[in-house]
């Protein structure tokens, strides 16, 4: 006779003997063949072995000893995917507990071995309803398992059985749960797969269920007590079965194919449990929204705390002649310094400011006050605009025109009278100027300064009309990077030395105090924000993994009815995982909606703020990040769960 398709030897299954625990002995030494086309009954009372017998044969489970050759393979040689290629290609289940997918409906429920052996959307889902409607379930296609009678469950679970061809049927106890009625409908089912040549392995304590076999085997104390004999049946061989199964997993669906199964299964599940999925949603909407704001309030306050201290200069270098001795003069900065400076790289602008203490005159009111020459990149360079008029222009400097711009302190004590000072005339040290624009508050950066008592004219008008003298008291310069001061100062230092043939006969100096607590102010504020970022997020993801705990926990026979139908451990680790990605994708999106809602109140609150792409995509990737990482535990538990266990469990 040909070999048989399936070929026990010896099987023997022990539970226990771990860390002192006793030993039980299931399964003692079974052996037993079965052919292509068998209808067989194994009958047993309860706790016999009978159902661990068809966990092996189903390879839900393996052997503690013995060998089981399926189409002449050694079980015991293959790999995981190959038994779950056996179980999706080779078996189809029928439980006495029917295993259906609770949020699934019933169509859905016997699509899944298709699923995972790859079969397209269509041509599986006409499959599904041609054998839910030939096994009288036509009108029920879309009700989920609550919303059908025992009976209808179990051909669904038939059907399930059958969607992969079916090839052998391991039934145990089918007709346990139900009323005679449905208990000989159902065997009626078996009979007629029976006769289309489907091996039929039944699994009953009922002796009348067992009659209908054409072969009875009888198990006790787990042991075969008696064999009524195989059948001969056309065509008994196993060799298509052995060619297919030496071919390997046939790869099951295309990657971008389970993930879009995947995430339609995940909407499924979140869908049904509805009030949970909210919940969960809540702690990721609420760290990725409070990321975003707390991001952009702070991107807002940090612009709005170094615009404050670039109104001090916190990136200006200040360039003055020195004696290198007691004795000896001071040296002199040139304007021909002032132009070689500018072409430096590391300078942003730079300005000469030629100044001195001088005695102002409107009508009969005499004032002191600080009067400096500028060039006209004054406002931009010291952040220091025209409050109300306008500042002179670079005709007004290259004529030495009479213009002035007077702080609030000058203004104040020189037009008494609330007198408009636009327009008016005033005594500079006796030299007229026309008051054309008026300083904006600066207030006093050190006790014996002033800002507000200033006034501003050209540096030509300052050089000609009332100092006398060419050359700057002293030069203004920006830094290009505010915070690559020190490497400017560098540079012009080098370049300064060249130009006094190595003489040092001149000093610069900068704000460094200040430049240090510009440094330490984002450097807090950046922390704070981390700080916040990592908080939100991690309690989002633990959120996330407490919600995927729970489901694994729940649905722990779920997974193994996806295992028993064909699931590969990396198609339950993606199904996890991708539930728990597309949990952080709703949240993440919900909350930067928040963000944004929760930001245009606080614009209208005159609150500053600052949305930034690259931290709002910062914020959301993180919380993608997070749910992939706290979701990756559960998700490899679930993978992990031996299917016998999982089915078992409650």
């Amino acid at each position: 006779m040909s070999e048989p398709l399936i070929q026990l030897e010896g099987i023997r299954k022990r539970y226990g003997g771990d860390n002192g625990a006793p030993q039980t002995d299931v399964l003692r030494g079974v052996s037993l063949s079965i052919r292509t086309g068998e209808f067989v009954a194994i009958v047993g009372t309860s706790g016999s072995g009978k159902s661990t017998l068809m966990n092996i044969l189903g390879c839900l489970d393996r052997p503690s000893d013995g060998s089981y050759r399926f189409a002449g393979q050694d079980v015991a040689d293959l790999d995981d995917d190959q038994l779950a290629w056996l179980r999706r290609e080779a078996f189809g289940f029928v439980f006495q507990g029917y295993h259906l997918i609770p949020s699934a409906s019933a169509r859905e429920n016997v699509e899944i071995p298709a699923i995972y052996a790859g079969t397209p959307a269509e041509q599986r889902r006409q499959r599904a309803s041609e054998l839910l409607t030939r096994l009288g379930l036509g009108q029920r296609l879309e009700h989920r398992p609550n919303q059908l009678s025992g009976g209808q469950q179990q051909r669904v679970s038939i059907a399930r059985a059958l969607m992969n061809g079916g090839h052998i049927i391991l039934a145990d106890e089918p007709t346990g749960a139900l009323d005679s009625h449905s208990g000989a409908e159902v065997m009626t089912l078996l009979d007629e797969l029976a006769d289309q040549g489907h091996t039929i392995i039944l699994i009953t304590h009922d002796r009348e269920v067992a009659a209908r076999a054409r072969r009875v085997i009888e198990i006790r104390d787990g042991q075969i007590l008696s064999d009524s004999g195989a059948t001969p049946t056309p065509g008994s061989d196993a060799k298509g079965m052995a060619e297919r199964l030496a071919r390997g997993d046939s790869g099951g669906a295309s990657l971008l194919t389970d993930i879009r199964e995947a995430m339609q299964a995940a909407w499924r599940v979140m869908w049904v449990n509805r009030f949970r999925t909210a919940l969960t949603l809540l702690g990721i909407v609420i760290g990725v929204a409070s990321v975003v704001v707390m991001l952009a309030v702070g991107e807002g306050s940090k612009r709005q705390v170094m615009n404050q201290m670039g109104a001090f200069g916190s990136n200006l270098i200040y360039l003055s002649g020195l004696s290198e001795t007691p004795r000896s003069p001071a040296g002199l900065v040139t304007l021909d310094d002032v132009r070689a400076l500018a072409t430096l790289p590391q300078v942003k602008m730079i300005m000469p400011v030629n100044g001195g203490d001088t005695t102002v005159r409107y009508a009969n009111v005499d004032h002191q006050a600080y009067t400096r020459g500028n060039g006209v990149d004054f406002p931009h360079i010291l952040n220091w605009p025209a409050a109300e008029g306008s500042f002179f222009t670079q005709a007004d400097e290259d004529s030495a025109a009479a213009v002035a711009l007077i702080g609030p302190k000058v203004k104040e004590k020189l037009f008494r009278n609330g007198e408009d000072p636009l327009g008016s005339y005033i005594l500079i040290n006796n030299a007229p100027f026309q008051v054309i624009g008026l300083l904006a508050a600066k207030g006093a950066s050190s006790g014996d300064e002033d800002a507000d008592n200033q006034i501003v004219v050209p540096y030509s008008s300052a050089s000609v009309r009332l100092f006398g003298q060419p050359n700057p008291e002293f030069v203004i310069i920006a830094a290009a990077d505010a915070e690559r001061v020190h490497e400017a100062e560098q540079a012009i230092d080098a370049l300064m030395l060249q130009l006094h043939r190595g003489v040092r006969d001149y000093e610069l100096t900068n704000d460094a105090a200040m430049i240090q607590a510009e440094a330490r102010t984002r450097n807090s504020l950046s922390l704070m924000l981390g700080a916040i970022a990592a908080i939100s997020l991690v309690v989002g993801g633990i959120g996330v993994m407490n919600i995927m705990l729970m489901t694994v926990r729940e649905r722990t026979r779920e997974i193994g009815i996806r295992i028993a139908t064909g699931a590969r451990q990396r198609d339950i680790l993606r199904q996890f995982l991708t539930e728990a990605v597309l949990l952080t994708l709703i949240g993440g999106l919900v909350g930067l909606v928040l963000a944004l809602l929760i930001g245009g109140v606080l614009h209208l609150a005159e609150v500053a703020l600052v949305f930034s792409l690259p931290a709002v995509l910062g914020a959301f990737g993180s919380a993608l990040c997070t749910g992939v990482l706290f979701g990756y535990m559960p998700a490899r538990k679930a993978a992990q769960l031996a299917p016998v266990v999982a089915l078992s469990s409650e």
